[in-house]
């Protein structure tokens, strides 16, 4: 396993509150799922029969909402582009399978979707999705992911950092980013426990960083 030492303080015990459902098919899940509407906090995420709603607090939309910006900082200053998905819901009724991640980017393929309403009958799935899970769940969220066919999957515990790269079916555990292959481990832990004092200053390090460590922009 590739468990890098992080600079961060240890994460409160709980980062989350989860409520699970079982023995619920694809329509019972769709019912739930309009009937809590868009204007919501909680996260659904539907695997073969078991439906587990999320309720994010505040250490949990504090790590989610800064590795977002840690992935949007390093596209933005390659010069790539980017196609942000958020938490939108990912369902894929032929894998039996539906999922609200903390975050899900259009990056190699973002020229397949731009402009237009993603379509995951016909679109490709997101090339990264992010998940912050502190507290335990039921969902085998690596198993989910990689039979949706996302490329790339980060999962962050509230202490490490880990990536995950499809290999088929299924998702190796890999030391580097496969999109961001020039950023060690310890630049995400270094943003956020800058980022915990001052986000501002840790947005303007990471910048600079990036400008002087990154391949050439295209």
């Amino acid at each position: 396993m590739f468990a890098a030492s992080p600079a961060l303080n240890p994460p409160p015990p709980f980062g989350e509150q989860r409520v699970i459902f079982h023995h619920l098919n694809w329509q019972a899940y769709q019912q739930i799922l309009h009937a809590l509407g868009e204007s919501r906090s909680a996260r659904l995420i539907y695997d073969r029969g078991t439906l587990e709603i999320t309720m994010p607090l505040e250490e949990h939309e504090f790590y989610s909402e800064l590795i977002g910006r840690f992935i949007y900082f390093l596209v933005s200053e390659m010069g790539r582009k980017i196609k942000t998905m958020g938490s939108t819901t990912l369902d894929r009724e032929d894998l039996d399978r539906g999922a609200e991640p903390d975050k899900a980017y259009y990056i190699q393929n973002q020229a397949k979707v731009a402009g237009k309403t993603v379509d995951l009958k016909q679109d490709p799935p997101p090339d990264l999705v992010v998940e912050v899970d502190i507290t335990h769940t039921d969902i085998n969220k690596l198993a989910l992911y990689a039979n949706m066919g996302v490329p790339e999957f980060w999962r962050y515990n509230g202490r490490v950092w880990r990536i995950y790269q499809n290999s088929g079916d299924h998702y190796q555990e890999v030391k580097a980013s496969p999109t961001f292959p020039f950023v060690p481990k310890t630049k995400l832990y270094e943003f956020l426990a800058q980022a915990q004092e001052d986000e501002i200053g840790a947005e303007q390090t990471l910048r600079q960083w990036v400008n002087e460590s990154s391949p050439p922009k295209p």
